[in-house]
């Protein structure tokens, strides 16, 4: 299946669905923002796919990678974006120079899951052979690496206005000094695998998020990282694989409010201190396995059967 957008916008029962060409060829693993109109997103097919939106075109295709796109992440401000795959790399890329990769960041020995990058120009990378890694952007070389058994990697971000690093994994959750690349902090291990993460813009909250099946494990969990391992809340519905979970920007003089996706093709919106507001269910989607806001109302969701998803809240 190809790249699919749709905008989705409820108007008493009813939704209008626009879809326009595809872009990818084949599940979208991720997808990520680089401009209000402008979204990148990596699959199975091995491309990276640069594209606005708004308009429904494909702006650039980048060919580099020899296994499926894991993650993809822009440097905010600029036209630089990264990408990790399967096979065991990191690239990176520049929309305005060409369709080559501008640097190759290799080292790891398995699937790199996990990509951010810190606002002093470093990269850093999580996989599912133990290490995180720091790497330098300009010369791509790795100035720290930490190996920690059963810390299977699945998604990394960084706190704003931080040295801090966190990371989910197969084990727990765990929070890195990228000063001195120690671990600061670690959070209760939950039954079920960890599958994704992000930190609320002003940097004191985690939510993470867990797979599952029939309802059990599924959850997003809430953590104040002002309390070393003090859990907040739990958001529970989702019956399947909860894939991913972001925090959404802020209505002025509204309140928080978190976004999930799941296997089960529902994505649900909660407020952060609360209980679930709305369930959007995309059939025939399949997993539903990224997320990324666009602005204080829409959403861009990846599937692994329908494309990219455009979802106005």
């Amino acid at each position: 299946m190809g790249k699919l957008q749709s905008k989705f916008r409820k108007r008493s029962e009813l939704y209008q669905v626009l879809q326009y060409e595809p872009a990818h060829y084949g599940s979208i693993n991720t997808v990520t923002n680089l401009s209000p109109d402008l979204c990148v997103s990596g699959g199975s097919d091995q491309a990276v796919v640069v594209y606005d939106w708004k308009q429904g075109q494909m702006c650039q295709s980048f060919q580099g990678h020899n296994r499926e796109v894991t993650k993809v992440l822009c440097y905010p401000g600029s036209t630089w974006i990264f990408s990790a795959s399967r096979d065991k790399t990191v690239l990176m890329w520049d929309l305005n120079q060409g369709d080559e990769p501008i640097q190759e960041f290799c080292g790891h020995e398995l699937v790199v899951n996990g990509i951010a990058i810190s606002p002093g120009r470093k990269l850093c990378t999580g996989s599912r052979d133990n290490w995180m890694c720091l790497w330098d952007i300009e010369s791509a070389k790795c100035e720290h690496r930490h190996n920690i058994s059963r810390n299977l990697v699945t998604h990394v971000c960084w706190v704003p206005a931080s040295f801090s690093v966190v990371q989910t994994s197969e084990d727990k959750t765990i929070v890195w000094d990228s000063r001195s690349w120690q671990v600061t902090n670690t959070f209760p291990a939950k039954q079920y695998i960890q599958t994704h993460c992000d930190v609320s813009p002003n940097g004191n909250y985690l939510v993470s998020s867990s797979n599952g099946f029939g309802g059990q494990g599924c959850e997003a969990t809430l953590w104040d990282l002002r309390q070393p391992g003090c859990k907040v809340v739990e958001y529970r519905g989702h019956l399947q694989t909860t894939a991913c979970c972001t925090f959404l920007p802020v209505f002025s003089g509204g309140s928080a409010q978190i976004a999930t996706s799941s296997h089960d093709c529902s994505v649900k919106i909660w407020d952060q201190n609360t209980a679930c507001l709305g369930t959007l269910s995309v059939d025939g989607a399949g997993p539903l396995v990224s997320l990324t806001p666009t602005d204080t109302n829409s959403l861009l969701c990846a599937s692994f059967n329908a494309g990219l998803q455009h979802i106005q809240l």
